[in-house]
């Protein structure tokens, strides 16, 4: 078996969930489609084992990209918020690239279209320097930027940037985390699955309210307490500003596009919610902001969509050259 002989494997793997699927014919997008839970397996090539032979029946891909969530540097990976570590020469495929989770996202997004996406705001996304971000078990920003021969995909942590605060109320929330031990605050630290957890407290110390400890899950889906819905608007109140900075950052005129675990739960919520106010209030900038479209991503798996994507465009170079 060669490099770029099919089928390939492709991954999109965070701090909780390993999905998996496999690609086999070039430019179509991933089937055999199966989701492992991470801390079931003590290292990716063991997940990776199972996958291919519990989903795959048994099959030896000639390549893989997996997107990992977490920093990589060449053949080396690190999970931000699982213990998965190590290179994926370990795996013995031929052929095998890692990204970053958000690198991939972007570079599926010229990939996604109609029923993938639900407008959160301004005009449709169209040619231009695109950005993604995201909550979920962390928050993962990327880019996608446009040129001769194609679009190249910019990887970041833009997650560990500083928490954008803008109301009084949100600097309350800000400094009760930081009487609780929590020193320097984070846009992960509170916009992210675990951050609703974060603001939930932090919003009950900041109103003097005893309130149970709830995870992201029970937060959301308990609309008529008044405190898991104060705290999923300033949770959205706040990714919006967030989302504003990543546009201005990343000059990002040809959209911003939201993905993650979490804002597909809330979609409507979100749409009614201040996010998009809070995306174009910019004391210096609000007309560029306001001609900046911005859509969530509802697409099934669109980080392997990306992954799968990268493949295809490195396979045709190859035949090509």
């Amino acid at each position: 078996m060669s490099a770029f002989d099919l089928p390939w494997l492709v991954a999109d793997i965070g701090g909780t969930n390993a999905r998996f699927g496999l690609v086999t014919s070039l430019g179509a997008r991933p089937s055999n489609v199966a989701v492992l839970h991470g801390a079931d397996y003590a290292t990716l090539p063991e997940a990776v084992s199972a996958y291919l032979a519990g989903h795959a029946g048994g099959v030896r891909p000639g390549a893989a990209c997996l997107a990992l969530a977490g920093p990589v540097d060449g053949d080396r990976y690190r999970l931000t918020n699982s213990a998965w570590a190590g290179s994926v020469r370990d795996l013995n495929i031929p052929y095998t690239r890692l990204l970053n989770d958000f690198e991939a996202l972007a570079v599926s997004l010229p990939h996604l279209d109609g029923d993938d996406l639900v407008s959160l705001g301004g005009p449709p996304p169209r040619l231009g320097v695109k950005a993604v971000l995201g909550p979920g078990t962390g928050l993962g920003v990327g880019g996608l930027v446009p040129g001769e021969h194609g679009w190249t995909p910019i990887p970041g942590e833009g997650g560990h940037a500083t928490v954008p605060v803008v109301e009084p109320r949100e600097i309350e929330v800000v400094r009760a985390l930081q009487s609780q031990g929590m020193p320097h605050v984070v846009a992960e630290h509170l916009l992210s699955g675990p951050g609703l957890v974060h603001l939930h407290r932090a919003l009950a110390l900041v109103n003097g309210v005893n309130a149970p400890a709830l995870t992201a899950s029970d937060i959301v889906a308990r609309v008529d307490d008044s405190l898991c819905a104060e705290t999923v608007d300033v949770f959205c109140a706040m990714l919006g500003t967030f989302a504003g900075n990543v546009a201005l950052t990343l000059g990002a005129r040809g959209g911003v596009y939201l993905a993650g675990g979490v804002l597909p739960r809330i979609v409507e919520r979100v749409r009614t919610s201040c996010f998009r106010t809070r995306f174009e209030n910019n004391p210096d900038m609000p007309a560029y902001l306001a001609d900046i479209g911005t859509v969530l991503i509802v697409a099934d798996q669109p980080g392997m969509t990306g992954a799968a994507a990268w493949l295809s465009q490195r396979a045709r170079r190859e035949l090509v050259g």
